[in-house]
This record gives structure tokens, sequence and C-alpha cells, in this order.
């Protein structure tokens, strides 16, 4: 099974906030976020990670050549500045349409033993995809997501809704269908993650929701301080 990291953002809103490294290597608990991430891949049994990272930003390029030659699990780096996270994924998925995978960003911040649980569901799950949901909201523009008794999905929302227990964590467990459907979406114009999700509910994939009890995003400088508590289990 392979694994892969959107990266590609310059982490605007950090710098404007006064944080001096760009968002890949923000620091928590003395680890980069990008390095963590792989660490934990590794140990979830990761063939390959793929990395996608922008052409602008000179520190996580060089990081990044740098962890290509020593990292514990073979790592492929992309570099290429794109509008979008849909158009990240895109430039990941030829590199993941032969097997299993699971995608996220980098600033996207779990606890390990849930990720690792979460990981052997999807093993076990014959399904075209499993996503990883929260019912704790610490987002600006959260993605509702609806399901029905047994948890699978039946669709994703901008605004809360009756069946809407849960938001999006930002963490997909999918199955090469699954690129049928993004290469549909970018043939249309979208641009957006959340569209394509839908995409994948209006193309009939079977779509699971594994509840996770808290998932972060890095997106501001007091996030970091956050991050770290939750890590350390002072939430």
């Amino acid at each position: 099974m392979k694994f892969a990291i959107i990266s590609a953002g310059e982490g605007s809103r950090l710098a404007q906030e006064g944080v001096q490294l760009p968002k890949p290597l923000v620091q928590l608990n003395g680890m980069a976020m990008i390095d963590r991430l792989i660490h934990i891949f590794a140990k979830n049994g990761a063939e390959e990670v793929v990395v996608i990272i922008n052409n602008e930003v000179a520190l996580t390029k060089e990081h990044l050549s740098k962890l290509e030659k020593t990292s514990e699990v073979p790592l492929r780096v992309i570099v290429k500045t794109t509008p979008s996270s849909m158009h990240s994924f895109y430039e990941l998925s030829r590199y993941l349409k032969d097997d299993r995978f699971c995608l996220t960003t980098v600033d996207t911040i779990f606890r390990e033993e849930e990720f690792s649980r979460f990981i052997d569901a999807f093993k076990a799950f014959e399904g075209d995809g499993m996503m990883a949901v929260t019912d704790y909201i610490d987002d600006e523009k959260p993605l509702y997501i609806g399901t029905d008794e047994d948890r699978n999905i039946t669709g994703f929302y901008d605004t809360l809704q009756p069946d809407t227990r849960y938001i999006s964590g930002g963490i997909y467990c999918l199955s090469p269908n699954s690129i049928v459907t993004l290469e549909k979406c970018m043939a249309q114009g979208m641009s957006r993650m959340r569209n394509f999700q839908r995409q994948l509910v209006a193309d009939g994939l079977q779509l699971k929701a594994y509840p996770f009890s808290k998932i972060l995003d890095v997106d501001h400088a007091g996030d970091i301080v956050k991050a770290e508590a939750f890590l350390n289990g002072q939430d």
C-alpha cells in the first residue's frame, strides 16, 4: 500500500503570523510535520511515500532532497506548483493507480494509534474508500459528511444536515477506482477536493466513514501550540 502527501501550499497565513519556516518544516515536538507523517506511514507498512511540494520554497526542496536519500521508506518527491489541492492530487495520482493508497495533507494532525487502526480497517475493507471523520469541529469551512446507520457515506455538504454527525478529517484511503473519478473531475474543470468527494458518491463508489476522536489542521500560528498539546495528551 502506498501513502501520499499533499504539501504544495506555501503556508502564507503562517508566514503572515510570524512563523519563519515553510509549513512542511514547521516543528511539532521537535520534528518537522512532513518528517512526522513519513515516519508514521513507514510504521504502518508503506511501500512508498509520494509527496508533492511546490517549486517556490527553496528550504522545502532542499529538505526533501536530503530526505529522499535518508528516508526509512522509499520516497518519491514531485516538485510542481499547482493551483489547488485537487490539482496536487492529480499530479500524485499517476503513481497511485496500481494499488490502494492513503492520501492526506502535510498539516493533518492525528493520534498515531487511531491512524494505525484506521489503516488496518481499510486493509480489511472491500469497498472503494474509507474517510477519516471526526465530530470535533475546529475548521473554518468544515465539510460535513452524511452517513447511514452503518457509517456508509451518503453525501458531502457545506452546511449541517440532519444526517451529518461528522466532518471530514482530511485523510482519505482510496482504491484505484477513485482515480477514474478524479480524472473525470479534472476534465470537467473542478478544482476543490470536496467536489471530487461528491463525485465519488455520484459515481456510486462504496465509501465508509471511520471516526477519529479528534483531527487538527495547522493553518495558523496558534494551531502549532494546540497541535503539540494534543499530541502530548494535554488537550
